[in-house]
């Protein structure tokens, strides 16, 4: 079997892209410019008619992972949307104010969301012990780790990766993103073993309106996502057999 593809999209142009790109499965936000945040209601409307599992971030702003009660409100709040829409998982991730796992968070939240399935998102990559927290997010119950290896980019975190792959030993996904793309897909999921990739595959276009970036309106640039390289990656991924 093709090592699966999952596609983060921030809109409802990129979610029509990434599902006609053959995407095999979404992570829906807003704002991927700020590494996503929870989707809008318009965009979860969109999702629920999705024909591919979809999975929404549960992230009410971008100023930390450290989250306060009113924070934690809101993303209860946000998961029974994304049950109410009949999404099919959430991605969480929550942490102390020393970077490690805030596990009596995550507890919580992953109780809220009994019946989701879960993705422990890139606050992974901040944990100040990478063996412990995968120990702790196995015991939490998720699906899945989305990680770069503690990098930039996953290809600069592959020795990381493979050690995360050996210690998981099929107890928990290790699913490599940032970076992901068609010219280096092959290295990272042989470099790791992997089942599962993540990636934006979008395109960086210049924003056409000067007027709107000068105000503040719109970024200089944005990023699209793009269904040839949904595509362009699906292909890459059909050669490469996935890992038991």
């Amino acid at each position: 079997m093709p090592v699966l593809l999952e596609v983060c999209v921030d809109s409802a142009d990129g979610l029509d892209a990434a599902i006609a790109g053959g995407a095999d499965r979404i992570e829906l936000c807003s704002a991927l410019d700020l590494g996503g945040l929870t989707p809008t209601p318009g965009l979860i409307a969109a999702a629920s008619r999705a024909p591919i599992p979809v999975y929404a971030m549960i992230r009410p702003h971008a100023r930390a992972f450290v989250w306060t009660a009113a924070d934690v409100a809101a993303m209860l709040a946000e998961i029974d949307a994304m049950r109410a829409a009949g999404l099919a998982g959430v991605v969480l991730g929550a942490a102390l104010p020393d970077g490690a796992l805030d596990v009596a968070l995550l507890k919580t939240l992953r109780a809220h969301a009994t019946g989701l399935g879960a993705t422990l998102h890139r606050v992974f990559d901040l944990v100040p012990d990478p063996a412990a927290a995968l120990e702790a997010a196995i015991a939490l119950g998720f699906e899945r780790v989305l990680t770069s290896g503690g990098a930039a980019r996953a290809e600069d975190g592959l020795a990381a990766l493979g050690a995360l792959a050996r210690q998981a030993a099929g107890r928990i996904g290790i699913m490599p993103g940032s970076g992901v793309s068609e010219a280096n897909v092959a290295r990272i999921v042989q470099g790791m073993g992997a089942n599962e990739v993540h990636a934006s595959c979008r395109e960086t276009l210049a924003h056409d309106d000067a007027k709107g970036v000068e105000l503040g309106f719109f970024p200089a640039r944005q990023g699209i996502t793009s269904v040839s390289a949904v595509q362009t990656l699906k292909r890459a991924l059909a050669t490469l057999a996935t890992f038991d």
